[in-house]
């Protein structure tokens, strides 16, 4: 099965190019944990915040992965959790680490920053950081030997296209 990990900084079409990709392959799509944790939380999110997030990110994708076929879509994955907890508490949990390399996709498509940053009512609280924050996504994937397209385009049609064009060629390199 390919895991396609949509993934990068805040604010760069990720969760809406996730369901986008899952409906145009008629795969399961895991969604980002964090996002609803926050929301439930609905206090600042804090060092305590890392090990819930990252076991309710374990349990959102394994229920995509017992729903999938040939392929499944996540909206982050453990990685996301990775690279966030270093960034804002200089560290993060070794087992959450090592489950972040154990299950890596095998496919990441990086969203670049070049969209314009939109409040969505989240604690999203770092646009002035986004390019520093992409960094770290790369550097962590890149460490890790992750296969990774980069998905640029200021205009979604193209972002999309990039995005189809990368899970495509997946699929057909899988098959050869």
């Amino acid at each position: 099965m390919l895991k396609v990990v949509v993934i990068g900084s805040e604010c760069t079409g990720k969760t809406t190019l996730a369901r986008e990709l899952a409906e145009w392959l008629g795969a399961p799509r895991s969604e980002e944990y964090a996002r609803r944790y926050v929301d439930d939380k609905r206090t600042p999110l804090d060092a305590s915040d890392v090990e819930p997030i990252a076991r309710g990110q374990l349990a959102a994708e394994d229920e995509a992965i017992v729903r999938a076929g040939e392929v499944v879509v996540l909206d982050t994955d453990l990685v996301s959790t990775v690279v966030y907890s270093r960034h804002y508490y200089g560290a993060c949990p070794s087992w959450v680490e090592q489950a972040a390399r154990a299950r890596l996709g095998g496919l990441y498509l990086l969203l670049y920053p070049d969209v314009p940053w939109v409040a969505d009512g989240l604690q999203r609280d770092r646009p002035h950081l986004r390019q520093q924050v992409h960094e770290e996504f790369r550097l962590a994937l890149e460490a890790w030997e992750a296969n990774v397209v980069h998905v640029r385009g200021s205009d979604w049609t193209t972002r999309r296209a990039g995005a189809q064009a990368a899970v495509l060629d997946a699929l057909a390199t899988r098959v050869r």
